[in-house]
């Protein structure tokens, strides 16, 4: 008997390789494949405006990182005893209008410098509903999308649901302007199979739906774009409800792994794989807490580890094994 429905995976033009540079933006369910894709030792940046759920605020974080447009303090706002920004996630909150300033624009900086040099751009959509900031809120236009609500009063937002059309001309303009400004750049598409229940259960999948059209469309129209379902896995291969956590919202450590596993297995070179599988068993020896340190067998343990990370740094320049070099030399982790 078969108790859940797989399916193939049409794999990118472009996959990836451990010498490439990834660029990931989106919502949570990107920073969980990004927590893999460092784990394993690829060269990545992640969410530079912190997490994004929506289609309008990643397109305007792009825009920002390709323009490399600084914010000044008259951008940000006061709530709860803090500063915040009406582009950025929390994590780029402050105590201080200046101490937050410094932090968007060193992170503006280095997204416009890494989205020349990168290679591959992985986007996770979220939700298609949107929050637009009312008259009441303080340094905002009316009608613009606020990334974050802060925890800012209800009455400073007015929430509605984007259409495809919107969705497709937004990303239609961004596409061709990353190409201009990286034309090697490849485009990954994915839909989070975040469930955003908070608006509804009908609510949310009118959100996917708008997603899943608007992203197929871009990806049939420009050749440098590429979807990956990750959505789908969770939602129709998996379909079950053991694979999200408590909260009945987010996918638990085994759905992720699965999709993880299928991400790896359709956009990445066999060649990654193999180098993925040497690092995921230094990375296993490194998390090794021994019972005896001074035992002869953890030190052998060591050495036989020290020159696996030997070879492979040898082989593999580019890569950076320091912390586990040290380790296996005979230090403790920091």
């Amino acid at each position: 008997m078969k108790f859940h429905f797989s399916f193939d995976i049409k794999k990118p033009a472009q996959q990836i390789t451990h010498t490439q540079k990834l660029l990931l933006i989106g919502s949570c369910f990107t920073e969980n494949i990004g927590e893999k894709l460092h784990k394993h030792k690829f060269s990545l940046l992640e969410n530079p405006n912190g997490i994004l759920f929506n289609p309008v605020s990643v397109a305007e974080a792009l825009h920002q990182y390709i323009d490399k447009k600084h914010f000044q303090e008259q951008d940000l706002f006061e709530c709860n005893e803090a500063w915040h920004s009406w582009k950025h996630h929390s994590r780029f909150s402050g105590i201080t209008a200046a101490e937050n300033i410094e932090k968007i624009n060193k992170a503006t900086d280095r997204a416009h410098n890494y989205l020349k040099m990168a290679d591959q751009l992985m986007v996770t959509l979220g939700s298609a509903w949107v929050y637009t900031l009312t008259a009441e809120a303080p340094n905002a236009v009316p009608g613009s999308v606020a990334a974050n609500n802060h925890k800012a009063p209800a009455s400073w937002f007015s929430r509605r649901l984007l259409e495809a059309g919107e969705v497709i001309a937004l990303f239609d303009a961004l596409l061709t302007k990353l190409k201009a400004v990286n034309p090697s750049l490849q485009v990954i598409f994915t839909i989070s199979p975040v469930r955003h229940l908070r608006e509804g259960v009908i609510e949310n999948n009118r959100s996917k739906a708008v997603l899943i059209q608007a992203v197929h469309t871009l990806v049939e129209k420009h050749e440098t774009a590429y979807y990956f379902p990750a959505y789908e896995l969770v939602i129709d291969d998996l379909r079950d409800y053991r694979f999200y956590a408590d909260d009945l919202v987010h996918p638990n450590y085994q759905a992720t792994q699965y999709v993880w596993e299928k991400f790896t297995a359709a956009c990445m070179t066999e060649e990654t794989l193999l180098l993925m599988k040497e690092i995921a068993e230094i990375n296993i020896a490194f998390q090794h807490k021994p019972f005896n340190q001074s035992s002869e067998a953890h030190r052998r343990f060591l050495g036989k580890y020290r020159d696996k990370v030997e070879r492979l740094q040898e082989k593999h320049p580019y890569l950076s094994f320091a912390e586990e070099r040290n380790y296996f030399a005979g230090a403790s982790p920091q």
